[in-house]
């Protein structure tokens, strides 16, 4: 296979089958593997993700990345799609790792996914699956919390009437928040209990992020039931994390996390 194409994998049923592209490269067996989960409105190509690759590559660790169903080269609408497409997602791609226990690394909504994930896991009594999460900006409880309490009434309006609303962004591009999307995620908000996961927790955070508010990350601490948990506030840091100063405090991040986890 070509460095530069994905592979695919179906993911679903009936009308809801969907082709979902992601990448995997193999490494040391005895090691934690990396997962990556993107923001909403990203992908596996992205800076962020791909300098985790060929830093991986270079440690000989497994990575596995993918693009969510609606994002960059896999299947779907996105008009149509919500957190939980994103996290069976997620759920099916974990079991291409064979048991091996990895390491979730997820950013902003990718963030809310890994804990979602980490969740059921723990719920099904197999969170030894699981070595660790990296969280970048989580924006978990994303579209009740960073969305809908923000939304105006008339925004809130639009969203009713029409299915959609455009959010203006920063980044050049706008944010279609669907009613789709906030009504299948109340199915999956954390704030109604603790988390009770037992692995170790690295949350980057930046005080300058006007997407995710860092008291956002310190709700997200109050959550959280284990005691191996680090919040990491950067006072002049964004949400993109994507400075040369963010970008290698990621993967010192990671690399803490993987020499504790094999230690």
């Amino acid at each position: 296979m070509s460095a530069s194409e994905p592979q695919f994998l179906e993911v679903g049923k009936a009308e809801h089958r969907r082709r979902i592209a992601y990448r995997f490269e193999d490494g040391e067996r005895d090691s934690p593997a990396l997962v990556w989960l993107c923001g909403f409105l990203s992908d596996m190509a992205g800076e962020k993700a791909s300098l985790l690759a060929d830093w991986a590559r270079g440690q000989g660790l497994s990575m596995l990345r993918f693009d969510y169903s609606g994002h960059g080269r896999s299947e779907g609408d996105l008009l149509k799609a919500a957190i939980g497409d994103w996290l069976e997602e997620a759920c099916v791609m974990l079991n291409l790792l064979q048991g091996r226990r990895s390491i979730i690394v997820g950013s902003s909504m990718g963030g809310w996914i890994a804990l979602l994930l980490a969740r059921k896991l723990a719920r099904e009594g197999a969170l030894e699956r699981l070595a660790g999460l990296v969280l970048i900006a989580p924006a978990w409880d994303m579209t009740e919390r960073l969305m809908w309490h923000q939304m105006t009434p008339e925004m809130k309006a639009t969203v009713e009437r029409e299915g959609v609303y455009f959010e203006p962004a920063l980044y050049g591009q706008t944010y279609p928040i669907t009613k789709r999307l906030i009504e299948e995620g109340r199915n999956h908000l954390l704030a109604e209990d603790l988390l009770h996961l037992d692995l170790p927790v690295r949350i980057l955070q930046g005080m300058c992020d006007p997407d995710v508010p860092w008291g956002h990350a310190l709700d997200l601490v109050d959550l959280l039931s284990g005691d191996d948990v680090e919040l990491t506030l950067v006072k002049d840091c964004g949400h993109r994390h994507n400075r040369p100063q963010d970008l290698r405090r990621i993967l010192a991040t990671v690399e803490a996390l993987v020499d504790k986890v094999q230690a």
